[in-house]
């Protein structure tokens, strides 16, 4: 008797581990991206608490123009005298989305919209590339 497989049996195994792949593979891709569009909602919420925190130490949310670094540092002394010490974010830098990218934030009277602009990183888009808006992720 020889040790070791034969040409038939490794030929099995490898034929084996092509189906399974086969199987696998297809469940796998667009994975990465579908966790990345989940995480732009998670970080999203996240920062929709600090932006309610600012309006309730500071009475209004902040304007479109001063976008999501008011909530690092104070964009008007003057107007803001109640400024949180260290800011609303936790953080010296605006959050980035999952692909690197600023959010964009939008102020319209009372209300805001967060958006990150997904992996193609323009407006809109389809897919793994459409934009994500606060106001459309899952509650």
């Amino acid at each position: 008797m020889s040790k070791g497989f034969t040409l038939m049996e490794l030929m099995v195994v490898v034929i084996i581990l092509g189906l399974l792949a086969a199987l696998v593979v297809p469940n796998l891709m667009g994975q990465g991206e579908e966790a990345k569009q989940k995480l732009a909602c998670v970080n999203m919420k996240q920062i929709e608490l600090s932006l309610n925190d600012f309006k309730l130490n500071l009475g209004d949310y902040p304007a479109t123009e001063q976008g999501l670094e008011a909530l690092i540092t104070n964009p008007d002394p003057d107007r803001y005298k109640n400024f949180r010490s260290g800011g609303y974010l936790g953080s010296k830098t605006a959050p980035k989305d999952p692909w690197n990218n600023n959010y964009v934030y939008l102020q319209e009277g009372d209300s805001f919209e967060i958006i990150s602009l997904g992996a193609d990183r323009k407006e809109g888009g389809e897919s793994f590339n459409r934009d994500i808006k606060l106001s459309e992720c899952g509650q």
